[in-house]
């Protein structure tokens, strides 16, 4: 068990590990300021800063924004006095970023590389069987899953009485594939915060895993 105290927390896992369950726990628990790039992204653009912007004219067109403004969003967010300790040091759960090698640089060179790293841990076959059953209502949004949570009403939406469909990002094939891009992103990203990350099996009940994942933000110093 370490004594040092993390402030700056990155939470890692392959699509359908439960990250964001996983980290409105954390944010529960602890006070953390979750960060999520998606959101950070949408907040910035509204709010028309010199980056939101900039960010905006790559989104408006559907493409993916630079590493650099990325970088240089989180940089400014995470000035906000909701990001730090009373003492000013850094404190933030991110999610989503970074991905890539390149991008844990960049992060590095703002002084944002993390303290604790927590990979959720969970096996590729019980990725698929989670994404690849789940049935979405395409009128008010609902999420259903043929095994985990089915519909009252076969292929119905318990909420609105819309028939459900099977989104083509859930289907198998496109599962694997982004599982695999995952894992030749973040293998390298791995190697790189070997010395500060905390695999956790994510492969249990949602309550089980953010038990545990709370448990290894207490013992590297997170109250």
């Amino acid at each position: 068990m370490t004594t040092s105290v993390a402030h700056k927390i990155i939470l890692v896992g392959p699509p359908g590990a439960g990250k964001g369950t996983v980290a409105k726990g954390l944010v529960d628990r602890f006070g953390l300021t979750h960060l999520s790039t998606g959101d950070m992204l949408r907040a910035a653009g509204a709010a028309g800063t010199e980056v939101g912007t900039l960010a905006k004219t790559f989104m408006d067109r559907g493409a993916l924004v630079p590493d650099e403004v990325m970088v240089k969003l989180i940089s400014e967010r995470v000035q906000a006095n909701d990001c730090r300790n009373p003492d000013g040091s850094p404190r933030f759960l991110l999610d989503g970023f970074p991905r890539t090698l390149p991008q844990a640089d960049a992060l590095a060179a703002e002084g944002l590389s993390p303290d604790l790293v927590i990979f959720l841990d969970v096996p590729t076959d019980a990725v698929v069987r989670r994404l690849c059953g789940r049935r979405t209502c395409p009128a008010c949004g609902g999420v259903h899953h043929v095994e985990f949570a089915p519909p009252l009403k076969d292929g119905m939406c318990d909420r609105c009485g819309a028939a459900l469909v099977h989104r083509s990002d859930d289907q198998e094939a496109t599962i694997r594939q982004r599982l695999a891009a995952f894992e030749a992103q973040t293998s390298p990203l791995v190697q790189r915060y070997g010395s500060v990350i905390a695999r956790v099996d994510g492969n249990q009940a949602p309550e089980v895993v953010l038990k545990a994942a709370a448990a290894v933000a207490r013992a590297h110093g997170v109250t």
